[in-house]
């Protein structure tokens, strides 16, 4: 079995990259709640505890089970998990004098504090917090602080326990990837043999000793997560693989085949199955957003199973579910957990009786990239964009029709098409084209005309989590602008979107 670190999430927005920021270190770690993780085996290594919006004076305040762990394990708190590792075990925590938000120095105190080895002294790190640790229990000691607050990190005597003010996750701490290193490496024991190469061959011989000879049917979208989904299934099952690509309606221009001939090369047994205008149908005169998710994710169920009934004793159904749709899908103490209508994660309805799959349910977006490198899969399919699980279905602001979407699918395809030729196609993160609800003026030769809309939308990102617009040369916008206008009928007027995420989102519903 895989040795391991446990994350306990009070909540934090940066716990996810607590994780992201250890497994780049090639060391395996999973996040859990912290009131429902599993029974601590001889796999765990050690055990951090995330920061949190509340505060441990509150008197819903989240309080983790430690019995097994405090003074058995090596244990780390993170901003809340330290202030909860002095306040619940003898300290006090109180309001901060002066509260620290974004950029502080950090001074150490006890160089010989194994957290910090290794690791210059004022350096910068990142603070987030309002509450301040103003005594540490007996047995406690200090080993950092800043100009501000006397307990920036502490250790306690007899222990390897270890507290942190201060996030070593986010990339402004700029030590922060060595401490956590000199942690899950150093002080917990942890070998970094997690790798793309060990997860492959571990995962195909997972597959074989769980699945056997039975049959097992996959529904591709020609995204990275269900394409490295499929390649693993299939070097473990070989022929009992059986992969459905539904053509919605609602793909971009030409993807349909553009995406079957791509599998062709790759040894998949895939059908192709051309629904369009059962969506089209079921989705007429709706314009909700979430309504319109429903309508197309219950249509996809619908033309699935019928052509998963015609593949004789399937037993199983593979997902591409990945790590963020797990951990999103489990809400802790209230935050924003809640899973998206078109995620993978949530199962099945109850008429399809098959068993579920999930080859990729560990990994996080990168680390599925780094994956279907290593299994072979060529750059064109791993380094695509992300597209939602709806498409343009949620490009479309407002009533789907089929002229609408080849307005869209034409504009998009320009765009898209123009960033490839310019090469900034791979230093965007994901990019997008948006059809509004919204017709002006315009003027075409010497006749008035009253046509559509469209947002061009890109950004920079490294998990869609937080995301900043792309900067573009006018010049490139211009061209852009001018190709569609001139190109695609039923457009007279192009803009581009510059919010950032947050406040706004990447797609537009």
């Amino acid at each position: 079995m895989q040795n391991k670190i446990l994350i306990l999430d009070f909540g934090s927005q940066y716990t996810q990259l607590i994780a992201r920021k250890i497994r780049e270190l090639n060391v395996y770690c999973e996040i859990y709640p912290y009131n429902n993780f599993p029974k601590i085996d001889s796999n765990v290594k050690g055990v951090i505890l995330s920061g949190s919006p509340f505060s441990v004076r509150d008197k819903k305040a989240p309080v983790p089970d430690l019995s097994d762990i405090k003074g058995k394990l090596p244990l780390l708190g993170i901003c809340y998990g330290a202030q909860h590792l002095a306040h619940n075990f003898g300290g006090e925590v109180a309001p901060s004098e002066h509260r620290e938000y974004g950029r502080a120095n950090l001074k150490i105190n006890d160089a010989s504090c194994k957290l910090f080895k290794g690791i210059k002294n004022n350096s910068q790190v990142w603070m987030s917090h309002a509450d301040t640790v103003v005594k540490l229990p007996d047995n406690y000691v200090i080993t950092a602080g800043t100009e501000n607050i006397n307990t920036g990190a502490f250790r306690v005597n007899g222990e390897e326990t270890y507290g942190l003010q201060f996030h070593p996750e986010v990339y402004h701490s700029v030590f922060g990837k060595e401490i956590l290193k000199n942690f899950v490496v150093d002080i917990c024991g942890v070998s970094q043999d997690w790798t793309p190469d060990a997860f492959a061959e571990t995962t195909i011989s997972e597959l074989k000793s769980k699945i056997g000879n039975d049959k097992v049917v996959l529904g591709l979208s020609g995204g990275v997560d269900s394409t490295v989904a499929a390649v693993l299934l299939n070097k473990a099952v070989e022929g009992n693989l059986y992969c459905i690509f539904v053509d919605n309606g609602l793909l971009r221009k030409n993807e349909f085949e553009e995406v079957l001939k791509s599998y062709k090369g790759m040894g998949l047994n895939v059908k192709g199955v051309n629904a369009s205008e059962k969506f089209y149908s079921a989705l007429r005169g709706i314009s909700e957003p979430e309504e319109k998710r429903k309508v197309i994710g219950n249509v996809f169920i619908e033309v699935f199973d019928n052509e998963a009934k015609r593949i004789k004793n399937v037993k199983w159904l593979a997902q591409g579910t990945i790590y963020p749709d797990v951990i999103e899908s489990v809400s802790v103490k209230g935050p924003s957990a809640t899973i998206k209508s078109h995620h993978n994660v949530g199962g099945l309805p109850d008429f399809m009786k098959l068993k579920i799959v999930e080859p990729l349910r560990l990994l996080f977006k990168d680390e599925v990239r780094r994956v279907g490198a290593s299994l072979g899969i060529g750059k064109e399919l791993l380094d695509r964009h992300p597209f939602p699980g709806p498409g343009l279905g949620i490009r479309i602001l407002g009533d789907i029709t089929p002229e609408k979407v080849r307005i869209l699918q034409d504009a998009d395809d320009i765009f898209i098409s123009e960033l490839k030729k310019n090469n900034l196609y791979d230093k965007v993160w994901q990019a997008l084209t948006v059809l509004l609800p919204v017709k002006s003026v315009g003027v075409m030769g010497d006749e008035r005309t009253y046509e559509n809309t469209v947002v061009l939308r890109a950004v920079t990102s490294v998990d869609g989590m937080t995301a900043d617009w792309f900067h573009f040369s006018h010049e490139f916008l211009a061209e852009v602008s001018n190709k569609i206008i001139n190109r695609v009928r039923g457009i007279n007027r192009v803009v581009y979107d510059i919010s950032s995420k947050p406040p706004a989102t990447i797609e537009w519903e």
